[in-house]
């Protein structure tokens, strides 16, 4: 067993953010440790003792004497990393990293999986928002084989507990719009916003890492090797004590972190593994969208030929038709799975309007690519309209199926 003979405060790392092959001072003999769980913090000194007592008294029943805690502190003005250090004699598995020369959460989690000595790497918030219970969840995947595994908020038994409208807006929004940007990352893991994971050594190491704010799971997928992910669901506690640390420049942040990832890592690199396809989905979803097409095409005869409206007004209107009657058939019979556990109107309001604003998205490319194919192409309307809505019913079918039909309610 690797305990802390001393609560002397570890070395911050310096140079290039990257993992080690081999932990910086390895455990001598038949003894090692297997698992380092990082707690990145700031302005946490009401929840530092919480977090250290409840993480030890469940690693100590199941990996006793096999893991370590590691807080990463960014020089908080509450002095958290004092009151950490403090806590040292009492868990000798506990370790303490003081920052005084960088910021950020991301940077924060690299600097302290450089100084740890585990096979596994892990990440959890100090602030009690992530259950410590789903560790054990993570850690048995990745000694079944992941080499990734996430808790996730958007999977069977995940949810948030009473976040806002205008929240859920934004993070879906965020996770949309990755999606758009680096669907290779994104679309591997259900939530890729998650800043509680675990991860192989092995599938980072050597990898030089350049994150930009707080998502460090994106960099991760990015830039490891991993191959197999793992999923848990987790439902998001609203914290007890301290402050909420969201704020605005995290979303630039993120797209920041977006942009550099899908610049640095190209489309046809290591990202566009095989990922699991739901083929019989996929094909129901398909007909749906054939039966659109139909219903599409006739209102959209009708408004030209008939009522004599201008192309794009006939576009957005005739493709407004056909979302109604593709989400209707998509929720009785494509997701029916899903909506027949969640059938109260409200249930199915909201699912409405997260499959509609998805299609808006495809409206407003429809009607860019329409009046593109016609106006300056000079192709017949009917058959730049059969194009535009090619193009948008595979837009509609990838983000749909990545940002899940799901709508999770937790009491």
């Amino acid at each position: 067993m690797k305990t802390n003979s001393s609560n002397s405060l570890l070395t911050v790392s310096t140079g290039p953010l990257k993992i080690s092959e081999l932990p910086p001072n390895p455990c001598t003999g038949n003894e090692f440790i297997h698992l380092s769980l990082v707690i990145p913090t700031y302005k946490e000194r009401d929840n530092i003792r919480n977090i250290v007592s409840i993480l030890s008294q469940l690693l100590d029943e199941s990996i006793a004497g096999n893991y370590e805690l590691i807080v990463v502190d960014d020089d908080s003005p509450d002095r958290t990393w004092e009151i950490a250090q403090s806590l040292t004699t009492e868990y000798p598995q506990l370790r303490v990293m003081r920052r005084q020369q960088e910021r950020g959460l991301s940077s924060a989690v690299i600097r302290g999986w450089q100084a740890a000595t585990g096979s596994v790497l892990g990440v959890i918030d100090g602030d009690l928002q992530h259950p410590p219970e789903v560790l054990m969840q993570l850690l048995r995947n990745i000694e079944q084989g992941a080499d990734l595994a996430v808790a996730s908020r958007h999977v069977e038994g995940g949810g948030v507990s009473s976040w806002s409208v205008v929240r859920r807006f934004l993070s879906r929004g965020a996770q949309l719009l990755g999606l758009v940007i680096l669907p290779g990352v994104l679309g591997r893991v259900s939530d890729p916003m998650s800043g509680y994971f675990m991860v192989r050594r092995s599938a980072i190491a050597g990898a030089t890492l350049n994150p930009v704010g707080y998502k460090i799971l994106l960099e991760v997928i990015g830039r490891g090797k991993v191959d197999q992910v793992a999923e848990v669901g987790y439902v998001f506690c609203e914290r007890k004590e301290g402050e909420s640390k969201v704020t605005w420049k995290q979303y630039i942040d993120y797209i920041h972190h977006l942009v550099r990832l899908r610049l640095t890592t190209g489309g046809t690199g290591r990202l566009s593994r095989k990922v699991n396809f739901p083929v019989g989905r996929f094909l129901r979803f398909g007909l749906v969208g054939f039966s659109g097409v139909f219903v599409d095409l006739t209102v959209f005869h009708l408004l030209r030929t008939v009522i004599h409206l201008g192309l794009t007004r006939s576009t957005i209107l005739s493709a407004g038709v056909a979302i109604i009657n593709n989400f209707l058939w998509n929720d009785l019979w494509t997701f029916s799975d899903i909506s027949q556990g969640q059938r109260a109107l409200h249930q199915r309001f909201k699912r409405f309007l997260k499959f509609s604003a998805v299609c808006l998205a495809g409206v407003i490319l429809q009607a860019l690519i329409i009046n593109f194919l016609y106006n300056v192409l000079e192709i017949n309307q009917y058959l730049a309209k059969l194009i535009a809505i090619a193009v948008a019913t595979i837009w509609n079918f990838w983000i749909n199926l990545k940002l899940s039909w799901r709508v999770t309610d937790v009491k």
